[in-house]
């Protein structure tokens, strides 16, 4: 059991397991502190056009949640997948070592095929309810795995809800996530069926 930040957030060691509604799979998580930064890790695994994929995934942040870095490995059907993407402070990012100018100062990654990077901004606001703020995310698409911007709104609306708009509002839904900050109901996507 982690101790609790001012939103209600417990840090420490947590870990989550969601199941996809929009096709076959379940994916597991877990954020937790190592020294002064944070790791995010998972697994994703489930059906993409009738073929099985799984993903890996590590990213790691800094005190403050901002990106550093991520790692993204697995399999989609017989195709290796190994995608290594770098942040610096300026907010330069590199896809597997070219320079990816569509998403300079960008603060978060953003995985496609995951609910877990919502975490990311949800911990590094900390909002309080009613608050709102806009999210320059570099988004890795799937399956394509380029880099593109997003930018992202996030509106707390209680305790537990947050307000998530994309595209300038062309797309908008309601989450809900746990005391860790980790999704619990991304309707129509991803449903958490345990967390700590």
């Amino acid at each position: 059991m982690g101790s609790t930040l001012s939103m209600g957030l417990r840090v420490a060691d947590e870990s989550i397991l969601w199941r996809r509604l929009d096709r076959p799979g379940h994916e597991f998580a877990r954020a937790y502190l190592v020294d002064s930064s944070w790791r995010l890790t998972g697994t994703a695994v489930f059906a993409h056009e009738g073929r099985a994929c799984r993903l890996d995934y590590l990213i790691i942040c800094d005190a403050a949640w901002r990106t550093l870095s991520a790692r993204v490995t697995g399999w989609l059907a017989n195709q290796p997948i190994e995608i290594d993407i770098s942040v610096d402070a300026p907010g330069h990012w590199r896809l597997d070592g070219a320079e990816c100018h569509a998403v300079l100062e960008c603060t978060d990654i953003d995985l496609n095929f995951s609910p877990s990077t919502n975490l990311l901004p949800i911990r590094r606001l900390a909002l309080e309810i009613g608050a709102e703020a806009e999210v320059h995310a570099a988004w890795l698409r799937f399956p394509s795995f380029k880099l593109e911007r997003l930018d992202q709104r996030y509106r707390r609306v209680g305790p537990a809800t947050y307000r998530y708009e994309s595209a300038g509002g062309a797309f908008v839904t309601e989450i809900d996530v746990n005391s860790a900050g980790f999704v619990t109901r991304y309707p129509n996507f991803w449903e958490a069926e345990t967390s700590d």
